[in-house]
């Protein structure tokens, strides 16, 4: 039998029996669903915590200081910055020296003719600029910092800056003063009284009655990320020789030895942080990475797919045990077709194949159709949760995800793949017996029936 023939034959005994046929097709839709959505879900939950995490810090970055006790005790010196380099899987290394977590200084900045913008506070940080792009720092503006001198300016910085020209009260400018969109950010954000990212910046230091000031020249502006530090955001970041060079001109004890209080240590991928983290503890310094609440929250995550996926199975054995229904009744209703097609001298292969194919095709259909309503179910679940009027932008958030937006379902391409294709093997599997069931008839046995 060929196999135009075998597919017209499976076409028609499905519709000769519509209802039947679409009551399995139900069937298996609902046990697609039920798996695509419980999964989705499981997926989203993963998805959210790994968002949340993200805010609290880069994933792949190790932050690494001197052991506070124990009887050796080593040095968090160039020496060991050289060493962390030189392992696996490291991509950048790079000393971290913050005025607000490292010293007692008194911080203030100056801009504009003769210090007319004044603000006194910021935070002020410096890594190795060099390792800034890899360590995950972005820019909205500038090349960055290429020379000596040079500074990064946090992208709200300029609102610090009160003008000392005009009267107390009225000498800054508020952020916050144009009101606020659905999800909570500002709107109508009056301008700054100056471009930080374009004019040149002040630094005064204060220590023991000792102040320095040293004036440094933008470089561009750096995106907000507090994960990396309130540098990006309300403060300026340096290149970490300049910021060096002031605190050694303050003449602070504590860093002539040339030991550092935190180190950063980029990772190349998040599955390879635990054994880097290990190894550099094995070098004798105290490391902290997000790895340690990452691990048990995927593992939960995982547990939670793996449960409501299964409760989305149950409903897919129960679609199969219709299939299973449904082809031993055309089996029981095709008794007499069954021995002709015998008698003909039909090879006994062709007989399973059609009722094979028959039990295929149901199980086909019914994923199709359950992954487009999955999708669907899984877009409106989503628009809903986001709580905002439905617009081009929450829709493509809802399918694809977005910054901004946390969806609750999250279908990917190969979980829809994986609902056709497992409902495609429920089908076919379900149709095993009844196909050796229909072969095993016999020819003159079936004639007979009537």
């Amino acid at each position: 039998m060929r196999r135009e023939d075998i597919f017209r034959m499976c076409v028609q005994n499905l519709l000769r029996r519509k209802s039947r046929t679409l009551l399995t097709l139900l069937g298996v839709l609902i046990g697609c669903c039920s798996i695509v959505i419980m999964v989705s879900i499981g997926i989203g939950t993963a998805e959210s915590q790994k968002k949340m995490l993200a805010e609290m810090g880069d994933l792949t970055i190790i932050t690494v200081s001197p052991k506070q006790s124990g009887a050796k005790k080593e040095k968090l010196d160039q020496k060991a910055i050289a060493a962390m380099k030189g392992l696996d899987d490291v991509v950048a290394v790079t000393p971290k020296i913050s005025l607000d977590d490292d010293y007692n200084f008194t911080v203030r900045l100056y801009a504009g003719p003769n210090d007319r913008y004044q603000a006194s506070w910021a935070t002020v940080a410096a890594i190795d600029a060099r390792e800034m792009e890899r360590m995950g720092y972005k820019r909205l503006s500038g090349t960055g910092i290429t020379r000596p001198g040079e500074f990064l300016a946090g992208q709200y910085v300029a609102y610090n800056f009160s003008d000392s020209y005009r009267p107390e009260g009225s000498n800054t400018v508020d952020r916050w003063s144009g009101g606020f969109d659905d999800q909570g950010n500002p709107i109508n954000v009056p301008d700054p009284y100056f471009d930080a990212g374009a004019t040149p910046i002040t630094i005064e230091i204060e220590s023991d009655n000792k102040v320095i000031r040293k004036q440094f020249q933008p470089a561009g502006v750096l995106k907000e990320d507090n994960a990396k530090g309130m540098e990006t955001s309300y403060g300026l970041a340096l290149n970490l020789s300049d910021l060096q060079s002031l605190v050694e001109e303050l003449k602070t004890p504590g860093k002539s030895d040339g030991e550092f209080k935190t180190v950063l240590v980029k990772v190349s991928d998040i599955t390879k942080v635990k054994e880097v983290e290990k190894t550099i503890r094995k070098m004798q310094f105290s490391t902290y990475s997000m790895e340690s609440i990452r691990e048990p929250m995927e593992k939960e995550a995982r547990q939670k797919q793996m449960m409501l996926g299964g409760l989305g199975a149950i409903s897919l054995f129960v679609a199969a045990l219709g299939i299973t229904n449904t082809m031993i009744m055309s089996i029981s209703e095709r008794t007499r077709e069954i021995g002709i097609m015998k008698s003909l001298g039909c090879y006994v292969r062709d007989i399973r194949i059609l009722f094979l194919t028959e039990a295929g095709a149901i199980g086909l259909l019914g994923g199709l159709v359950g992954c487009v309503v999955s999708m669907l179910l899984a877009i409106t679940i989503n628009l809903v949760s986001f709580g905002v009027t439905p617009n081009p932008d929450a829709f493509l958030a809802a399918v694809a995800g977005s910054e901004n937006l946390t969806r609750v379902c999250v279908v990917p391409p190969w979980l829809m793949l994986s609902a056709i294709a497992f409902s495609v093997a429920i089908g076919l599997g379900s149709g095993y017996y009844p196909a050796n069931k229909a072969v095993q008839i016999s020819a003159l046995e079936a004639i007979k029936s009537s």
